[in-house]
């Protein structure tokens, strides 16, 4: 609890994964994507509740073995790969506020594929979300400009037809872009009204908590350079 409000962190874990089957659960340095969540969030003292929202007993039972608790499985008609945050969300907030009979008026979606968030993050996240009165707060790192949109091309059957936007043509520098974001999964945070109420994830107040840039694991390229960077921390 922190400030008189209930906290609810929610762990996402599917496992029609496409990319890499059962990303979830694939170890990196030997430690499955869904514990290192529970690395972060066991220091962090204000979380009243967290719990795996999975459809699968495998991953629900590598959940249980991290200390990680798993008081429901997901229905099949919320495990696809079309499913929104906001169902998930929306379920696993019904389900543990009748099975904790309670009201959470926090609500964080911490997701496995960003395995080197720090506590401070997520501290980071639920303090801008209280202090600045917001919906919600996600956590985002700075874009590199050369995947900036108006640097981006159009191609078809091999042949380059123009800047996906016109404006792109005009760019000389890369002085001309405007820095952007795009978000690393470390942490989104909710208040109860934004996902009840407005039914959104990105709220009509909706903070960005900036972070270096986090990797979120998403190809078996994303996992290869993740194993790279874990196995060079471990060596520093």
């Amino acid at each position: 609890m922190i400030n008189k409000k209930r906290v609810l962190a929610v762990i996402p874990a599917r496992s029609g994964s496409k990319g890499i089957k059962f990303k979830n659960i694939k170890r990196l340095s030997g430690i499955p994507l869904i514990c290192w969540v529970n690395r972060a969030i066991k220091k962090i003292n204000f979380i009243d509740r967290a719990i795996v929202s999975t459809d699968h007993n495998k991953i629900k039972q590598i959940a249980i073995n991290c200390n990680l608790d798993v008081p429901f499985m997901r229905p099949k008609n919320l495990s696809g790969d079309r499913v929104s945050d906001l169902s998930v969300l929306n379920h696993a907030l019904d389900k543990m506020e009748k099975i904790d009979s309670t009201i959470y008026d926090i609500i964080l979606l911490l997701q496995p594929t960003s395995p080197f968030r720090k506590p401070k993050h997520v501290i980071g996240c639920v303090k801008m979300l209280i202090n600045k009165n917001l919906d919600s707060v996600w956590t985002v790192s700075k874009s590199d400009l050369k995947m900036h949109p108006l640097k981006q091309l159009k191609v078809s059957k091999k042949l380059l037809l123009n800047y996906y936007d016109s404006k792109g043509e005009k760019i000389i520098a890369r002085q001309q872009l405007k820095t952007l974001y795009h978000r690393n999964g470390a942490c989104y945070a909710f208040t109860r009204n934004c996902l009840k109420k407005q039914k959104r994830v990105l709220g009509l107040k909706c903070g960005a908590f900036i972070t270096e840039d986090l990797i979120n694991i998403d190809t078996q390229e994303d996992f290869q350079f993740a194993e790279f960077l874990s196995n060079k921390r471990i060596k520093n």
